[in-house]
């Protein structure tokens, strides 16, 4: 899994860079940019911070997305999970995260 940044979409805020735990997002002409996608971890950190949804997780064949891409909307407590596909399809999927631990 690795994460891919439309940096049309990008409003430079810096959120993703501060919060990526492998520090792989640095910002360059105040837009977002991925340093080595091969080493991305695939947390999904970034894409739930970026207010602007400039950035998508990447789910690949290899693991069952089929070529999906992520990304996501928050609305207080909830989480709304974007899934587009490849057909141009799209599917969300909503997680309230105040029960995201209780498993």
């Amino acid at each position: 899994m690795s994460i891919q940044i439309d940096r049309t979409k990008c409003v430079g805020c810096g959120q993703c860079a501060e919060i990526c735990p492998g520090t792989l997002i640095r910002m360059t002409q105040k837009k977002a940019e991925m340093r080595y996608p091969m080493e991305c971890w695939g947390c999904a950190s970034c894409v739930k911070e970026c207010p602007a949804h400039a950035i998508s997780l990447y789910l690949g064949a290899d693991i069952g997305g089929a070529g999906c891409r992520m990304t996501v909307k928050k609305d207080g407590s909830l989480l709304h999970w974007i899934v587009s596909r490849p057909d141009a399809s799209e599917e969300t999927i909503t997680v309230d995260s105040r029960n995201a631990n209780q498993y």
